[in-house]
């Protein structure tokens, strides 16, 4: 029983936590609140990819740090909403904190550096964001979202393929131990 303990806690052990440049974070998570906001202007494409979704599932899988997660979450969320005029303040943050605090706990649990690990997580997180969104609207707004759809469908293939790439480039941030 002990050694079956052992092996387990170090399998968890090996699961590096990674460390950015200093301002990377915060940087990143500007330079995604602000992309979104502007390309929004420029048509129904900008909304199939939300990037601040991918910024806060990427900084919350990479750092494995509940906490950090649901803070960056919680955080993004809320600048997010203030940006967007089409939702009340509070949807996205509620959501985007869910999402960051659980994006956390897997990455401390799974190797989440292989892309087609992270392309499933991404396609997971998205629905989950949306199941999230769809019932705070039902529930706290009473107004009718759907849970589900092949518009949704599609927008969470193609924002999975864009955040798969995009990780690669956002490994670029990652400080050397």
């Amino acid at each position: 029983m002990a050694s079956m303990l052992d092996t387990g806690l170090r399998s968890e052990q090996n699961i590096e936590v990674h460390k950015f440049y200093n301002g990377s974070v915060l940087l990143v998570g500007f330079l995604a609140l602000i992309l979104q906001a502007f390309l929004h202007k420029y048509g129904r494409w900008a909304d199939v990819v939300d990037l601040p979704l991918l910024v806060v599932i990427y900084f919350g899988v990479s750092r494995r740090n509940p906490v950090s997660g649901l803070l960056l979450g919680a955080a993004i969320g809320m600048f997010q909403d203030g940006l967007s005029h089409d939702n009340p303040i509070g949807l996205y943050g509620i959501a985007k904190t869910m999402v960051g605090y659980f994006a956390s706990t897997v990455g401390a649990r799974i190797d989440t550096e292989h892309p087609l690990a992270r392309f499933v997580l991404i396609f997971l997180f998205f629905h989950f964001h949306q199941v999230i969104l769809a019932f705070t609207e039902r529930v706290l707004l009473n107004t009718p979202a759907p849970f589900f759809s092949i518009h949704l469908l599609i927008d969470s293939l193609i924002s999975a393929l864009v955040g798969t790439i995009l990780f690669v480039g956002l490994d670029r941030l990652r400080r050397s131990s």
